[in-house]
């Protein structure tokens, strides 16, 4: 003859599980990478030892200020992400929980998302180049760009590259600095023809720029209010969709004369 449960040991046999569940599901890896500011790098010098930009074929100008390309650092794509890493990233002004396809490629090993993320970078420098030479009316047949930045994949620091290109071969075209002697940061895609593209991240990126003394933060237009989401003090917000208009605001802030965008 069975006995009858009192409400008390049913509802501790109904608890058990969803106890069990709730265990599996905070010790379970995730499909998510936890990201924080990286890296910024300073394209008009050095990086490692070894200058980033290298020109040959043209004369060159001295530069002040800085144009700092921005990173974010996430989990490998290896890394088994848990509710609770999930959770504490939620409530972290200086992390980000995305999706991992968001951040590496799916279904590829770890070797295969670096080749693919050196590749990425192999592009974006050959458009930075190829923009920067149109821009400037100059031939790559006769001026050679050489980009070289250690430990960093990816296509976000393409506007930057191109930017610093400039920079350093014409200024803002009447023998000024592009910065203005400033400390200048950013992101973004570009192509051969200028046009610039989103990245993500952009959140942790002005961060990071602003750790490393930038002032001013190029950021693509599309990702304005993600820009805005946790801007931090001191960091003016530029927005911009092609090259030249990325010239045209850094002149203007330079010479404080015309329109400068903002968010």
């Amino acid at each position: 003859m069975l006995s009858r449960l009192t409400r008390l040991q049913a509802v501790a046999v109904c608890a058990l599980p969803v106890v069990a569940l709730i265990a599996t599901a905070a010790l379970a890896p995730l499909p998510f990478s936890v990201a924080q500011p990286g890296m910024t790098a300073n394209v008009l010098g050095d990086n490692k030892g070894t200058p980033v930009i290298t020109i040959s074929g043209a004369p060159t100008r001295q530069t002040r200020g800085e144009l700092r390309m921005t990173t974010i650092e996430a989990t490998s794509p290896d890394t088994d992400v848990s509710l609770g890493d999930v959770i504490d990233g939620w409530f972290a002004t200086d992390q980000a929980i995305m999706p991992r396809d968001s951040v590496y490629p799916s279904g590829e090993s770890v070797k295969e998302i670096e080749r693919h993320n050196t590749e990425q970078m192999r592009q974006s420098q050959d458009a930075a180049t190829a923009a920067a030479l149109d821009y400037l009316d100059l031939s790559e047949r006769d001026v050679k760009v050489t980009l070289t930045l250690a430990d960093v994949g990816g296509p976000s620091a393409g506007l930057l590259f191109t930017l610093g290109i400039i920079d350093k071969l014409d200024g803002d075209g009447s023998g000024g600095d592009l910065t203005g002697g400033r400390t200048i940061a950013g992101t973004g895609t570009i192509d051969a023809d200028g046009r610039v593209g989103p990245v993500g991240g952009v959140a942790l990126k002005t961060q990071a720029a602003r750790r490393d003394g930038a002032t001013v933060f190029l950021v693509p237009r599309a990702e304005c209010a993600d820009a805005r989401s946790e801007l931090p003090k001191g960091l003016r917000l530029v927005p911009v969709t092609t090259l030249e208009s990325a010239v045209d605001a850094l002149t203007a802030l330079e010479k404080g004369k015309g329109s400068v965008p903002s968010c």
